[in-house]
């Protein structure tokens, strides 16, 4: 049971995790991997200046320590330089004096040749040490650097890619529906011109029908000047000039024969 709720912890925090990567700002997490890497930097300096100066400490200790030894060299030959004239000059309790202090510092000089050899290799150690420090943090500058310039070059790429990214939604939302209430453009775009067509299409039988009252006054027009020029006619020919006769009557007119 504690192996499975664990399990189930574990997935819980990843998913979590998860999204909230996923929801991050990108920009902001390029500032904070940024200012990581400054801070890296700042403990590798102060890190690399600790090595430095133990290296100087050691450097300061190894030439008090060759100081030391230089006067004890020469204090340890003048005293055998005046053993060696009190035995001459027949002083022999003072050339025993002389011999036992240049024993004594000759004590002093191997303990202290001892301290030298030491501090000497830990001069050596320490030098090394600072050099690699110096090496790993001119190094580590120069990936800083590196990474503050690839940072304007990530920024820029950022902006583009969020700027074809409105775009891509904006060019989706003209053919995708994006609710219940809103139609598409393309939706718009078809009752626009279902609306458009059916106008231009009334237009069209609107004029046809307005220009078929209009042949048909012009041809009224027409047959009343027809019948005009009829009626002159028939006066001319002394023809009964009310009802139009027919040409039958016509013909029965002409075949009676007149009087007297």
């Amino acid at each position: 049971m504690f192996k499975y709720l664990k399990r189930q912890w574990k997935y819980f925090v990843a998913k979590i995790s998860g999204r909230a990567e996923a929801n991050a700002d990108p920009k902001v997490q390029l500032e904070q991997a940024i200012g990581e890497a400054h801070s890296q930097h700042k403990r590798l300096k102060e890190q690399a200046a600790n090595v430095i100066a133990n290296q100087k400490q050691a450097e300061i200790r190894l030439n008090k320590k060759m100081e030391e030894l230089g006067k004890l060299n020469a204090n340890a030959r003048q005293a055998l330089i005046m053993a060696n004239d009190a035995q001459q000059a027949g002083n022999t309790d003072k050339a025993v004096e002389y011999n036992h202090a240049a024993e004594t510092i000759a004590d002093k000089l191997i303990s202290l040749e001892s301290d030298v050899e030491s501090l000497k290799a830990m001069v050596l150690e320490s030098t090394q040490a600072a050099d690699q420090a110096k090496a790993a943090v001119k190094q580590n500058s120069r990936l800083l650097q590196e990474k503050i310039a690839e940072k304007s070059k990530l920024m820029s790429q950022l902006d583009q890619a969020q700027m074809q990214e409105e775009m891509n939604s904006a060019m989706a939302s003209l053919t995708e529906s994006v609710g219940d209430d809103v139609p598409t453009f393309n939706e718009v775009q078809e009752k626009i011109e279902a609306r458009y067509a059916k106008a231009k299409a009334s237009s069209e039988l609107q004029e046809v029908t307005v220009e078929s009252r209009v042949l048909e006054i012009e041809q009224a027009t027409a047959n009343v000047a027809a019948q005009s020029r009829l009626s002159e006619l028939r006066a001319e020919l002394g023809l009964d000039s009310g009802a139009a006769t027919s040409p039958v009557d016509a013909g029965e007119t002409a075949a009676q024969p007149s009087e007297g």
